[in-house]
């Protein structure tokens, strides 16, 4: 083993570097010592990862702030002679569950449409609907293919067709609670049950909003920063 040992060593005071049609080679393995960056630790709230930079707990360097999502922000500072960074701190937005593209039963989604959505006007008269509908006429579900109708309670002791909204414009929590929800329009279906659906239909345009209502509510609140060129946001 020693013997090992000495003739490693040797070996490595040996390494040459050559160049050959403009490019370096090691006559040898080598491996690069780098230089040790950080683990980001998580938060659940922008006003979180805001405190923390004010604070300049770990860093007085300039920081980048990148809005990657309508859930998640990282704070990071300049690459390193490496390429390499320190992601200082990641925020990570906590949100209620609801699944959109799927039906379940009205009474769920009426609590769902209470506990996990904005109030407006739209989510009031899905309320309206969803929670008079008569259990028993299961069946008379009506469908043109675009608008539908159902039995429902119209008055203290009278049932009636009405008419359920469609499209609907709805703020679902998708985002941190700190920011408006963006409001986007869905296609709101029934089936036989009776079982109720949500379905997205703004291609996604809802992100790109709630990006940038992320980004507006951190350059307000990291104003000061931004003025002396401590931080920049992106998104």
């Amino acid at each position: 083993m020693l013997k090992e040992a000495f003739e490693y060593i040797v070996g490595l005071g040996n390494k040459k570097v050559v160049i050959e049609n403009g490019q370096k080679y090691a006559t040898g393995s080598m491996q690069l010592l780098a230089k040790p960056v950080t683990d980001s630790m998580r938060v659940r709230s922008l006003s979180g990862l805001v405190e923390y930079i004010q604070s300049e707990f770990d860093s007085e360097q300039r920081l980048m702030v990148h809005v990657k999502s309508p859930t998640e922000v990282i704070c990071f500072d300049s690459l390193n002679e490496n390429a390499n960074r320190n992601n200082y701190i990641e925020a990570k937005a906590m949100l209620p569950e609801f699944s959109f593209d799927r039906f379940m039963g009205h009474e769920k989604f009426n609590i769902k449409l209470q506990s996990a959505f904005v109030k407006n006007d739209d989510r009031d008269i899905m309320l309206q609907v969803v929670g008079n509908i008569r259990e028993e006429n299961v069946n008379s579900v009506g469908d043109d293919g675009v608008s539908q109708s159902v039995t429902a309670k119209t008055g203290v002791a009278t049932v009636g067709q009405v008419k359920v909204p469609n499209p609907v414009a709805l703020m679902p929590y998708r985002t941190f609670t700190e920011v408006d929800q963006p409001e986007s329009n869905f296609v709101f279906r029934m089936q036989s049950g009776p079982d109720c659906a949500l379905f997205e239909a703004d291609g996604g345009a809802w992100q790109l909003e709630a990006m940038k209502n992320i980004k507006e509510f951190l350059e307000f609140k990291l104003e000061k920063e931004i003025e002396h060129g401590k931080v920049v946001v992106i998104a």
